[in-house]
């Protein structure tokens, strides 16, 4: 127990002095490139499950007749 108190005292001890947090302009935009480079992969991703599927629905109505 006396071992996870001091990692928990030390981390702390990090955080507070050593880390070099963003300024909120730099931030803001950090967080605006994920947001759009989020939503382009989920369009994609999207795109190609449309496409398989149509394709694969197409495939099998072929055999169906």
């Amino acid at each position: 127990m006396d071992k996870v108190l001091a990692f928990l005292k030390d981390s702390y001890e990090e955080i507070k002095s050593n880390v070099t947090w963003p300024k909120y302009d730099e931030l803001q935009k950090s967080s605006t490139l994920v947001l759009v480079a989020s939503l382009i992969f989920a369009v994609l991703v999207g795109a190609v499950d449309f496409a398989f599927k149509n394709g694969m629905q197409y495939y099998y109505d072929l055999f169906r007749q």
